[in-house]
């Protein structure tokens, strides 16, 4: 970048100079450069200091124009913090300054004695976000080593692309530019770094190849774009990303200080003499003019700090519309594309005739629902290409209508059908700007004034573009984060089981809860298996740690647990396998499991824990509950730690509580407070299951909300199961010798159960099915009697045991082959059907749907 402050050649005439380092005025006359390498002033152009930090608050970038300027090396200077090289200081300007005039319409800047003021102090400590600029008065050392007074110009913008950039410094010597004062005045129009504005550019080409040259990482290509904003917004803009305009702050008409400067000493001199001095109309303008600049700056500073409180999306697009009624607008209609209200991801392509935009929202200052009808909210609709809408959205540049005029007004109200909106909108000034984030247009703004309010004008144009880029901005990072959250809340919906609610005797209610601060995913999970003999596995686990990599792991222990449950193992030596392969899978992997088995038909329930808090247990008979004890173990995955299991009896009615420790562990209150609560919010009677679910979740919240600690940070999962049990006169049961003749005693057998049980109806598809299984297993068994079992609960369920441990399979039968037809039978005519491995052989059940009573 140090090339730019020593080109050899000075910028043409009525050209902007290239922002190579060089503060530019009006086009000079051409020069030759004076001695030394410097550009002299009267040729348009002043030396740069550029000066680049990073998020370290370290100089990266020390140009040749700060070593001149500030009297530092560039090899002194790189790598060394950018407060200790810069001079800052927070003296006030002196009033008799009469240089004062060239900084007495900053913004953010201060005049300071050997220190270049708070504004770049509060830039270099990160204390601004936004362009700053200032004027100060420094000592700093001359070419002969003695001391010299230097009057400075500088402006600092923060650098928000990507790199590890962050703060752009310019600095000036102001005066050069006063050595340099033009021979007409007021030909200096405005002075700014990098470039000045003229109606006349042909220099843009120039200026869009040097910008790369002052800014890092900087194409050509977005050079360009930049240089394309400048002349269109008609005030200075650098552009540091794709996604952010950043307009500079207000440049100083040097001339016209330097005229006004004359005008007040003559005043003062007529006024010396005792002659009357009028007021001067020039003042009176400026003034006027400055105090609308400095009103639209601090109505944006002031927008800025009211949208964007939070990420949730509608109560963005609210304050969004809110912001601008009625300082800037009388009405403010929000549109966003269909995506965007969906929720979805970023909407690709061009808007075009067939773009559904829903009106999001609305604020007006008319009477309460003179709107309501017309346009409602939540409405969706296309818009035609003649309109300024949809210049609006397939430019991404604001339209200005000074006045929708009659014809204009018939067009708009066309498209809403028999609704006639020309009474709201005939007459207004409406400004349509564009809520745009990374070039694309997310949705846009129709702002309309009352016709007695003044109209929309060219400022009003530049404000509302810069309003909408930053609220296209806080949109999409609402957009990004709704779109996040679904994404999360989809992902996690499909990890965690969709269990039915009741199991063979049993009765089943989940909760899932994500952490407050931590997103919708998390290692938690729940599940239940359907086990041979009527059985139910219940499964609670927790995986350590938050976020994808947990839910992931969770997936895959989860996935793992089904399978191991459907060989049936016993429950220490599932947590014994489980461990194995958290082992295989990673050092990470890490989870405690408590994982239990329910006979309804024996009353009983075998438990095995490893390092999970223990279950709770609510007694039917005199609704008292208590906290299992069991062996703890440790997590799995820690590898070489023994599991045991215990087996408890259980009553029809008893309830068992599982959950993971976000349910009862808060930061900084004993674990003991939290099952205590647990057991006692339990016990609670509810009319139902997910009843009693919400009871134990809103007590455990409010235990803790009264002990002030705060929201839950962790996620949570809660299973409940009502154990019921099954009655013995619902159970038959069978043992069959291994001879085909037993074939048709379990025909005979089970068609007199149905009749017994009311359930004729099932009686020849029940016959049919245990023939077929009945005689595959006396085909296979080896030496054990065949078992034959019916269980009536809420479906006929059936199954068959035998000693052979080879699972079957359905097979494909041609009309020559003598089996592989039975399975085939099973399936097309049962509920479901299914086979699994016993600790014995296997068995195979099948279930029919019982009739309407």
């Amino acid at each position: 970048m140090d090339r730019g402050t020593e080109r050899d050649a000075p910028p043409r005439r009525g050209t902007a100079s290239a922002a190579t380092g060089e503060a530019v005025g009006a086009p000079g006359r051409e020069s030759p450069r004076a001695e030394g390498g410097e550009a002299s002033a009267d040729a348009g152009r002043v030396p740069l200091a550029v000066v680049v930090v990073d998020r370290e608050g370290l100089v990266s970038h020390w140009s040749a124009g700060a070593r001149r300027l500030f009297g530092v090396a560039k090899d002194e200077a790189i790598g060394q913090p950018a407060i200790d090289l810069l001079p800052v200081s927070g003296a006030l300007p002196d009033p008799d300054d009469d240089f004062a005039d060239y900084a007495d319409d900053t913004y953010d800047g201060y005049a300071a004695d050997d220190g270049l003021g708070p504004g770049l102090g509060s830039s270099l400590d990160r204390g601004l976000g936004y362009p700053a600029a200032g004027r100060a008065r420094l000592t700093v050392p001359a070419p002969d080593g003695g001391p010299a007074r230097v009057d400075v110009l500088w402006w600092a913008y923060p650098l928000v692309g990507p790199g590890t950039e962050r703060l752009l410094v310019l600095a000036a010597d102001a005066n050069a530019l006063r050595a340099g004062e033009p021979a007409v005045p007021g030909a200096v129009e405005r002075i700014a770094p990098a470039f000045a504005l003229h109606t006349d550019f042909p220099g843009a080409e120039e200026l869009a190849r040097g910008l790369p040259e002052i800014l890092p990482s900087m194409s050509v290509g977005e050079s360009t774009r930049i240089v394309a904003q400048v002349l269109e917004l008609g005030y200075p803009v650098m552009e540091f990303s794709q996604n952010d305009r950043v307009p500079v702050t207000p440049d100083w008409g040097v001339a016209r200080r330097v005229e006004r400067r004359a005008r007040r000493e003559r005043a003062a001199r007529a006024a010396a003499e005792g002659h009357p001095v009028p007021p001067d109309p020039a003042d009176e303008g400026e003034d006027l003019e400055y105090a609308a600049v400095r009103e639209r700056l601090e109505f944006l500073n002031e927008v800025s700090g009211r949208i964007g409180t939070s990420l949730d999306l509608s109560r963005t697009i609210v304050e969004v519309s809110r912001a601008v009624v009625p300082r800037f607008t009388d009405v403010a209609g929000t549109y966003l594309r269909e995506q965007v209200v969906a929720g979805e991801g970023f909407p690709d392509g061009v808007p075009d005739t067939t773009t559904l935009w829903h009106r999001v929202a609305l604020e007006h200052t008319d009477e309460p629902g003179r709107w309501d009808d017309v346009v409602p909210v939540g409405e969706a609709m296309p818009f035609p290409a003649h309109t300024p809408f949809f210049q609006c959205m397939t430019t991404g540049e604001p339209v200005l209508v000074p006045r929708i005029s009659e014809q204009m007004g018939h067009a708009i109200a066309s498209q809403f059908e028999k609704r006639d909106i020309r009474p709201l909108i005939t007459g207004r000034s409406m400004l349509v700007v564009p809520l745009k984030a990374r070039d694309v247009v997310l949705g846009f703004m129709i702002l309309l004034r009352h016709p007695e309010r003044a109209l929309f004008n060219d400022m009003d144009r530049v404000t509302g573009a810069e309003l909408a880029a930053r609220a296209g901005l806080v949109l999409d990072n609402a957009r990004m984060y709704t779109h996040q959250e679904s994404v999360a809340e989809t992902l996690q919906d499909s990890m965690l089981p969709h269990i039915p609610r009741r199991r063979a005797g049993c009765e089943l209610a989940t909760r899932y809860l994500p952490g407050t601060l931590l997103g919708r995913v998390g290692g938690d999970w729940f599940d239940s298996v359907k086990l041979p003999g009527a059985r139910t596995a219940l499964v609670v686990g927790d995986v350590m740690g938050h976020g994808l990599n947990s839910a992931a792991m969770m997936g895959q222990l989860r996935t793992a647990v089904q399978t191991l449950a459907a060989l049936d193992l016993p429950p220490a030596q599932l947590l014994r396998n489980l461990d194995d392969l958290a082992q295989r899978l990673g050092d990470t992997y890490l989870a405690t499991c408590l994982y239990a088995v329910y006979d309804p038909i024996a009353g009983e329930l075998q438990l095995a824990n490893a390092g999970h808090i223990p279950p709770v247990l609510v007694r039917a008979a005199d609704g008292r509950s208590e906290l299992l004890e069991l062996p703890t173990g440790a997590p799995v995955g820690v590898g070489g730690v023994p599991f045991e299991a215990v087996r408890l009896r259980v009553a029809p009615g008893d309830r068992l509580v599982m959950c993971t420790d976000g349910l009862v562990e808060m930061r900084g209150e004993d674990i003991g407070v939290g099952l205590a609560a647990l057991c006692e919010s339990a016990a609670h009677p509810a009319a139902s299951m997910d009843d009693a679910c919400d009871t134990i979740v809103r007590a455990l919240a409010a235990t803790f909300s009264r002990a002030g600690r705060g929201d839950r940070k962790d996620d949570v999962a809660l299973l409940m199961a009502r154990l019921g049990g099954i009655e013995p006169g619902d159970v038959a049961e069978w043992r069959l010798a291994l001879d085909p003749a037993e074939v048709a005693r379990a025909r005979a057998a089970v068609r007199e159960q149905l009749h017994d049980w009311g359930l004729a109806a099932l009686a020849e598809a029940a016959e049919l099915l245990v023939s077929e299984l009945v005689t595959n297993a006396v085909r296979h068994s080896r030496r054990r009697p065949v078992g034959l079992r019916l269980v009536r609960g809420d479906t006929l369920l059936c199954e068959v045991e035998d000693d052979d441990h080879e699972l079957p399979n359905l097979l494909s039968a041609g009309p020559g082959d003598e089996s592989g037809r039975g399975l085939r039978v099973v399936s097309a005519l049962a509920r479901e059907w299914g086979a699994s491995r016993t600790a014995d052989g296997k068995s195979v059940r099948f279930e029919l749907t019982l009739p309407h009573r």
